[in-house]
């Protein structure tokens, strides 16, 4: 299936590695050129010079917790690119359980959504644009450790774009979520908890039906799907990718 990805111009916060990355690669397969950033501005270069034989790609380093320094990028990306066709928001921070932890997520998570899709709008909306946002499986669970920022504003970014898809969707500006569920990536969360607490992963990873967690590929491909020409009447879905881990049945 051609996605209708060639040719369009992507921006992928959060993008030198893990889901971010993948998501990048997929995208430049596609035809694609895309500007990434991401906190660490080594990594950003690093990123940079090991994707440029794949595609067309830029990148800054930004502190999504700093609206001044993300619109920044924002503008320069659209005017390197020529325009914005796609905004994934793939920017979180770590789980927080003191209070400051939490005000710094709510800057990271949900603020750099909302004022990126802002400074974003104009462009994503001249030619039909979309917004997808990564969300989390960890929205619909109660975890038995207790509730974190992760979760609580992971919800509130997949309520707010799903919410836009009426507001922006009104402007030709899809916005869709792709929640993942446990996804091994190297070097990643899962990754840690596989060698510090065996007993617990092999427990998560048998409650998949297939029996084993997804890779960021299968993350990227549906977000890959969702951005393209192929989903252009695909607009306010969640669209979760966890092998079956979550138990609910959607209607």
């Amino acid at each position: 299936m051609d996605l209708g990805l060639s040719g369009k111009k992507a921006l992928v916060t959060g993008a030198t590695k893990g889901l971010g990355r993948a998501i990048t690669e997929t995208l430049l397969a596609e035809g694609a050129s895309v500007a990434i950033c991401a906190r660490d501005t080594q990594g950003v270069e690093t990123a940079i010079s090991e994707l440029g034989s794949k595609g067309e790609v830029y990148g800054s380093a930004v502190d999504a917790g700093d609206l001044e320094s993300l619109t920044g990028w924002i503008n320069s990306s659209c005017e390197n690119l020529g325009g914005i066709d796609i905004y994934v928001h793939n920017t979180s921070g770590k789980p927080q359980r003191k209070l400051e932890g939490w005000v710094n997520n709510f800057q990271i998570d949900l603020m750099s959504l909302v004022g990126g899709v802002g400074a974003a709008q104009e462009a994503l909306a001249d030619g039909g644009g979309s917004l997808i946002s990564i969300g989390t499986t960890a929205t619909a669970e109660h975890f038995a450790s207790g509730s974190s920022s992760y979760s609580a504003f992971k919800a509130a970014v997949t309520n707010w774009t799903l919410g836009q898809a009426q507001v922006l969707g009104a402007k030709g500006i899809r916005c869709n979520v792709v929640s993942p569920g446990p996804i091994m990536v190297e070097g990643g969360d899962w990754d840690g908890i596989q060698q510090r607490m065996p007993d617990f992963f092999e427990a998560t990873q048998s409650t998949h039906p297939q029996g084993q967690l997804g890779v960021p590929e299968d993350v990227a491909n549906a977000v890959a799907f969702l951005a393209g020409n192929a989903a252009k009447h695909i607009n306010g879905v969640n669209l979760t990718v966890d092998g079956g881990f979550l138990k609910r049945v959607n209607f």
